[in-house]
């Protein structure tokens, strides 16, 4: 039998029979809530809105720079496979964004300043699959095959590296969101979604786009590849005595 009765506005008491567990409980319920357990706060932070504003614009400039600074490279020093790279990259980024605005309208998803630097380092994860395409390609014209044949050739090794090394990102983002907690989990969720869709660029996008731009006469003849030095290897080479 439970009996409840106000002392005063501000207080109140519950008389009755009750072991020592139930008591607990019912202060818990009180106290929290429907379920019998005691809340703890695992982080707390407070962030002024000035701060914060703040820090948002230093995240996005610094990033702005980084993928400046990337772009300026890959043109340099792959010329018009540097554009494959910069179109892939925007691809990249509107498919990430877009996932990232379907997660906030259904599932609630808040991009912070931690799931920010989640997609810049996604940038520099991706980059690094044209690059390693791109370098096995210089591998195959540099054994002495032409530019066309290469490309095929080289998706095939390129390939299996960039799948091995996303599912290894991939496997560390999951680890990492299931285990970690506050924004560090923003992180975690924003690097796997882009590693993953790493994988759909590189497939659906950078090889057909390399494969179609290797069917032109300009691209094999040219040194729009960034290839100058490697162009050569293979070929044979008239001399004074013949071919050697």
């Amino acid at each position: 039998m439970r009996h409840a009765s106000l002392r005063s506005c501000s207080t109140a008491n519950i008389t009755g029979t009750f072991t020592e567990k139930e008591a607990k409980d019912v202060a818990l319920v009180l106290k929290y809530g429907a379920l019998p357990v005691e809340l703890r706060s695992s982080t707390i932070t407070t962030v002024s809105p000035t701060l914060g504003r703040e820090a948002l614009h230093s995240g996005l400039v610094a990033g702005a720079i980084g993928l400046g600074i990337v772009f300026l490279y890959v043109l340099l020093f792959y010329r018009a496979l540097g554009l494959v790279v910069w179109i892939g990259l925007a691809v990249h980024a509107t498919l990430t964004l877009g996932v990232i605005v379907f997660l906030g309208r259904t599932a609630g998803f808040a991009l912070s300043l931690a799931g920010i630097a989640g997609l810049i380092v996604s940038l520099g994860i991706a980059t690094d699959s044209f690059i390693v395409y791109f370098e096995r390609i210089k591998d195959e014209v540099h054994q002495g095959k032409t530019v066309r044949a290469s490309v095929d050739r080289a998706w095939t090794s390129a390939w299996r590296t960039i799948v091995a090394a996303d599912l290894v990102t991939a496997l560390a983002a999951i680890v990492l969101y299931f285990l970690a907690v506050g924004s560090v989990r923003g992180f975690a969720l924003t690097l796997g979604l882009s590693t993953a869709l790493d994988l759909f660029v590189s497939r659906l996008f950078m090889h057909p786009s390399v494969w179609l731009l290797a069917q032109t006469k300009r691209f094999n003849e040219s040194k729009t590849l960034g290839m100058g030095s490697v162009a050569g290897v293979g070929e044979l080479v008239p001399a004074a005595g013949g071919v050697r």
